[in-house]
């Protein structure tokens, strides 16, 4: 048995070992379906970029919205793509392994601890002022799902495909290019400081990506990016 596979299950997650990855093997991918429903979710749904807004459809308030979003993109996955959301990597506690566990639960509690530091002012402000608690409360349900979706989108339905197709290294790398400056956020390139922005996130996309590839769990990386965008975007903003 080598060194890295005796390290406790406790750390084993930091270094990216989680005993398990992706359910879907090359041979039982249907890459062609998973792009298909891809396209639908970001060109013709999607929030950014979408037939609906040239069409200029009135949006649906964003805590109906994207809820929504997700259950059509679950609804693709199973009567198109003829996937179960649990071989995307949507699986069970149960299933999951013990460096999952760990490291989910260790990065979700120091993640809270450093982004409470951060937005101790917008946290501050909301705390005091109890009209403001059930908006946040909505703002952050809604944030969490919106992390959800976009890792199902990218890492979950995109990013299966491409390694499926291309291999481990060149489908990572694409999927989260197209994360990075595609309809998510190619709205930044209007921003003040669009390098550090997109170098901010396409470091972090990785992150995700790997985790995503080495563990094949969905649930870990999609909560730990809602509780990023809840804490970055929805609770700044409400007091904005």
């Amino acid at each position: 048995m080598s060194r890295l596979a005796r390290l406790s299950p406790h750390l084993k997650g930091h270094l990216l070992l989680f005993d398990h990855s992706a359910s879907l093997t090359p041979g039982s991918t249907p890459t062609g379906r998973l792009l298909l429903v891809f396209l639908v979710l970001e060109a013709v749904l999607g929030p950014r970029l979408s037939i609906l807004r040239w069409l200029h459809v009135p949006a649906l308030p964003a805590w109906i919205r994207i809820p929504a979003l997700f259950v059509v993109a679950l609804a693709l996955l199973r009567f198109v793509a003829r996937l179960e959301p649990a071989q995307i990597g949507f699986k069970g506690w149960r299933s999951w392994s013990a460096a999952e566990r760990s490291y989910f639960i260790q990065t979700l509690i120091l993640g809270n601890i450093v982004f409470m530091i951060l937005s101790a002012r917008p946290l501050g402000v909301i705390a005091s002022d109890p009209s403001l608690w059930g908006t946040a409360c909505v703002v952050t349900l809604t944030s969490l799902a919106w992390g959800l979706y976009q890792e199902m989108v990218y890492r979950g339905i995109l990013q299966t495909a491409l390694v499926s197709r291309l291999g481990p290294a060149a489908g990572i790398l694409i999927a989260n290019t197209i994360f990075t400056f595609g309809p998510l956020h190619f709205y930044h390139f209007a921003g003040r400081s669009p390098v550090p922005m997109f170098a901010g996130i396409f470091a972090i996309g990785l992150l995700f990506s790997l985790m995503f590839w080495r563990s094949g769990n969905l649930w870990m990386v999609g909560i730990l990016h809602g509780v990023g965008d809840a804490y970055m975007g929805g609770l700044r903003q409400i007091i904005s």
